[in-house]
């Protein structure tokens, strides 16, 4: 699976989330964009956009913007991880696989 995958880049954003949460700290504004995962920003916005529709995370608006009709994406600072997020996270087959492809979370996401 490529490092540029779906599931892999929502997998790490979402890991990511969630040992903040755990640890009581805000994400690091600088791993939430575009070019922290080497993408880009049309791909990153879609990414967001759905885990924040899809009810995984919150922190995220969609903002009115000229020739995008879903909105722009604004992430918030408060950025988190929900509980039905954490939930995907543990459960998702797909996760699974990457989480076992991936042997220490500094591989996952070095921040």
């Amino acid at each position: 699976m490529a490092k540029d995958d779906f599931y892999v880049i929502a997998y790490r954003l979402l890991k990511y989330l969630y040992d903040c949460l755990k640890k009581g700290k805000q994400a690091n504004m600088e791993a939430l964009d575009a070019d922290f995962f080497a993408i880009g920003d049309a791909y990153w916005e879609y990414i967001i956009r759905h885990l924040h529709t899809d009810g995984f995370i919150e922190g995220v608006t969609l903002v009115p913007a000229l020739g995008k009709p879903e909105g722009a994406v604004k992430i918030s600072p408060r950025i988190t991880i929900t509980p039905k997020g954490i939930q995907y996270l543990e459960e998702n087959s797909m996760f699974q696989k990457i989480k076992s492809a991936v042997k220490d979370i500094a591989d996952i996401l070095p921040i």
